[in-house]
C-alpha cells in the first residue's frame, strides 16, 4: 500500500464570480505529492505543472499566495495527461492523504470536466492530516494552518510553503510524526460522487460518532420525508433513541434533533443537504452522543428560532 500525500494549486476566474465557469470554478494549476511507504519512509515524489485551458490569466490574490505567472504555465502539461500520469505514479494500491477536505473533491471536479473521472472510482476515502493534526492534539476540531504545524511539530522548512510539492512535503512530514493510532481510526470520505440508489448508500461508524449518506432525492423537503434519512440510532448501541427535539432547521443548510437512548442518553442529529451538479439532492446525516448540557444548548437554538419564525409571521 503506497500513502499518495498530496496537494493541489488552482486558479479561478480572475474576471469575479461573474465569469466562473460553474462546471469548474477551480481549475487546477499544479499538482504536487509525496509517496510514502508502510512504514512512513518517504520513497518518490511527483511534481507537474498544467496549462490552463479554461481560464486565461491568475487571479490577483492567487498570485499573491502562490507567486506564479501564467506564462509559467505555458509549457505546462494538459490536465488529462497529468493527472492520469499522476494516478500511474501513485500505484496499483494506494490511500490519499492531503492537508484539508478541499483537494479530493477538486481533483475529482476537474477529472470529471475533461471526461477522466473513472480513473477515479468514488465516493473516495482518504486521510485529512490537518484534521488528524487537531485529533492528535486536541485542537477542538480548530483547522490550524500547515506552516503553524509544521512549527508546532518541529519540522525543518526545506521547501516553499503554498507551491504544491511543498505542502505536499510538509503534509508528508507531519504525517510520519502522528501515531498510527491517530491516524487509520479517523479516515475521511468525500462524497462528490454521491450514492445514486438506496444499494449504495452510505453507514460508517467513526470514533464518537456515525455518519450516513443517502441516495439521491428529488427535493429537499422529498429527502427530509424519508424515513430512513430521520431515523435516529445510538452511535454507542445501535439501538433506536426516541426523539426529543424533532429535526430542525437552524438556518439554511442544518437541520438539528435530539434523542434519547435508555442506556447512553441523548443523541446528537445533523443533517446537511446537499445538491448535485444535476440538481438532485443527498443528505449526510451525523449522530454523536452528547451530554445535557449540550442538549440544551441544541434546545434554546430550536426555542430561539421558533421565536425568530413567529415575529417574522408577526411582522408581515
Amino acid at each position: 500500500m503506497n500513502y499518495i500525500v498530496f496537494d493541489l494549486e488552482w486558479n479561478q476566474s480572475p474576471g469575479g464570480k461573474r465569469w466562473s465557469n460553474s462546471r469548474l470554478p477551480f481549475e487546477i494549476i499544479e499538482i504536487g505529492a509525496v509517496k510514502l511507504n508502510e512504514k512512513k519512509e518517504i520513497v518518490d515524489s511527483f511534481q507537474c505543472l498544467i496549462k490552463p485551458q479554461v481560464y486565461n490569466w491568475i487571479h490577483d490574490s492567487i498570485h499573491e499566495v502562490i507567486h506564479m505567472n501564467y506564462k509559467d504555465l505555458q509549457n505546462g502539461t494538459l490536465f488529462p495527461q497529468a493527472v492520469t500520469e499522476f494516478l500511474e505514479w501513485c500505484g496499483e494500491d494506494y490511500i490519499f492523504f492531503t492537508w484539508g477536505n478541499q483537494d479530493v473533491m477538486e481533483l475529482q471536479r476537474n477529472m470529471k470536466y475533461y471526461g477522466k473521472l473513472p480513473l477515479l472510482p468514488g465516493p473516495v476515502t482518504y486521510y485529512d492530516v490537518q484534521k488528524l493534526f487537531a485529533i492528535r492534539y486536541k485542537e477542538n476540531d480548530e483547522r490550524r494552518a500547515l506552516e503553524f504545524a509544521a512549527d508546532q511539530m518541529g519540522v525543518e522548512k526545506k521547501m516553499d510553503f503554498h507551491r504544491a510539492l511543498g505542502d505536499a512535503y510538509y503534509t508528508a512530514c507531519i504525517l510520519q510524526k502522528i501515531e498510527d493510532e491517530y491516524i487509520f481510526p479517523n479516515s475521511s470520505l468525500d462524497v462528490y460522487q454521491n450514492p445514486k440508489s438506496k444499494k449504495e448508500e452510505i453507514h460508517i461508524s467513526y470514533p464518537g460518532y456515525d455518519k450516513y449518506v443517502s441516495r439521491e432525492f428529488y427535493s429537499r423537503e422529498r429527502a427530509m420525508k424519508d424515513r430512513e434519512v430521520t431515523s435516529t440510532k445510538c452511535p454507542l448501541c445501535r439501538n433506536p433513541a426516541k426523539r426529543k427535539i424533532r429535526w430542525f432547521m437552524n438556518n439554511s443548510k442544518v437541520y438539528y434533533s435530539v434523542s434519547v437512548c435508555q442506556e447512553h442518553g441523548f443523541v446528537l442529529g445533523k443533517i446537511r443537504i446537499r445538491r448535485t451538479e444535476e440538481n438532485m439532492y443527498y443528505v449526510i446525516k451525523k449522530l454523536a452522543n452528547i451530554t445535557s448540557e449540550e442538549a440544551d444548548e441544541i434546545r434554546q437554538k430550536r426555542d430561539a428560532h421558533r421565536a425568530k419564525r413567529k415575529l417574522k409571521k408577526e411582522q408581515e
